[in-house]
């Protein structure tokens, strides 16, 4: 072969070098491209996850209230109930006096419903038309005037019963569609972010796959244009450089963070659930021990909200805990939950203050641990700093643990 035959080969094999190149450069252009448009659509979901979170925030916020006022409207009704079986069992005790007052309405010529049909509203109205028509006796006037009052006290009482189950019904209603909402939400977070993530990790490594061809295409090319004549070679330089693309680096996203540092919080941190305090940072815990926690008893399926923004380290069961969560608040402090039946959080996750992290059981996950005997849920709630259990009393806001007051 001639030296001319040998300087076109190498032309030749350096033409099909520089077509793999430009085929290279022209996936690698798409990849950027595709990658630039991932991030852009993650900058649009951080604004759309911003949105999202105070979503999540908002409804996580009327559910607590809701729960407030379910919690109200219960504790209202206990003494009306009571009242209501206080009433009754008067008037089981004052059968004669209806009796009578039935015996003389019949005898006036009245029918009057049979006593053992008889409403409430009914007996009232035949006590009063029997007081208004003179029908009973003088002597039992006073008793009949005393049955009027109570059926009237009834009537009221099981009024007013009635509302508050109906705001009741009304409350836990809103309560299941907000829940509802809420967990379609954390559905969406979810998704949106394992697909973006899932995305952007696949786009990343597909970069560096064709970086590493391209550079090594690039020691070969080099190789090859060193045996070429220098005339020749510096045509190819000059007529590269004018095109080489430029090659931009991957940026990670940018990294959330507490909005405010832990240690700055005293005093205006809410409690993540609505219920009564059963156990106190250091109360003796029964087993000759003292408490490093906060316990709450709490209602069956009660929202749990983060107390603070922070990272989720740990998400799952824990030995008789239930399920434990443990955030990372920052400035080495920690945040503990336990005894929930369902964590809604990812580890790793970055959660705002306010955001819902899980939901309890309808039981408990730790009174035997915590020796409460308590057969409602109870949220276990301890603070860390560098590891080491402290009293969460003055980060709560005084409104809060006023609500919490066992």
């Amino acid at each position: 072969m001639t030296i001319a035959a040998a300087q076109d080969k190498k032309e030749d094999t350096l033409k099909q070098r520089d077509q793999q190149l430009e085929i290279l450069r022209g996936e690698q252009r798409r990849t950027a491209e595709n990658e630039a448009a991932l991030k852009r659509e993650i900058e649009q979901l951080g604004a759309d996850r911003r949105k999202l979170n105070q979503d999540l925030i908002d409804t996580a916020g009327r559910i607590r209230d809701l729960e407030t006022k379910t919690l109200a409207t219960e504790a209202r009704l206990k003494p009306l109930d009571d009242q209501d079986a206080a009433i009754k069992k008067s008037l089981d005790a004052r059968r004669d006096v209806i009796a009578e007052v039935l015996a003389a309405l019949q005898r006036i010529g009245r029918r009057p419903p049979p006593a053992l049909l008889m409403s409430p509203e009914q007996a009232l109205q035949s006590v009063r038309a029997a007081i208004v028509l003179g029908a009973v006796v003088p002597e039992m006037r006073q008793e009949a005037e005393k049955l009027a009052a109570e059926l009237h006290a009834l009537m009221q009482v099981r009024q007013q019963i009635a509302l508050e189950r109906d705001q009741l019904r009304n409350e836990q209603t809103a309560i299941a569609n907000d829940r509802a909402r809420m967990a379609a939400l954390i559905e969406e977070r979810q998704k949106q972010q394992s697909e973006r993530e899932a995305a952007l990790i696949a786009e990343r490594v597909r970069a560096a796959d064709l970086a590493q061809q391209f550079d090594s295409l690039k020691d070969l090319i080099a190789a090859l244009e060193k045996e070429l004549d220098p005339t020749t070679r510096a045509a190819r330089e000059a007529a590269r450089n004018d095109a080489r693309p430029a090659m931009a680096a991957f940026r990670d996203p940018g990294r959330l963070a507490p909005a405010t540092a832990f240690a700055s919080l005293r005093g205006q941190v809410r409690v993540p659930v609505n219920g009564v305090k059963i156990r106190d940072y250091g109360a003796p815990d029964g087993a000759g021990g003292v408490e490093k926690g906060l316990s709450i008893t709490t209602r069956a399926g009660a929202q749990v909200t983060a107390p603070a923004d922070g990272w989720v380290v740990y998400a799952g069961p824990f030995r008789s805990y239930g399920q434990l969560l443990i955030l990372n608040a920052g400035g080495g402090y920690h945040v503990l939950l336990a005894g929930m039946e369902r964590i809604s959080v990812d580890l790793g996750q970055f959660v705002l203050t306010g955001e819902p992290v899980a939901t309890m059981g309808t039981a408990s996950h730790i009174a035997a641990i915590l020796a409460t005997g308590s057969s409602q849920p109870v949220l276990y709630v301890e603070f860390r700093k560098d590891g080491i259990p402290i009293d969460p009393g003055p980060w709560w806001a005084a409104t809060e643990i006023e609500k919490v007051r066992g």
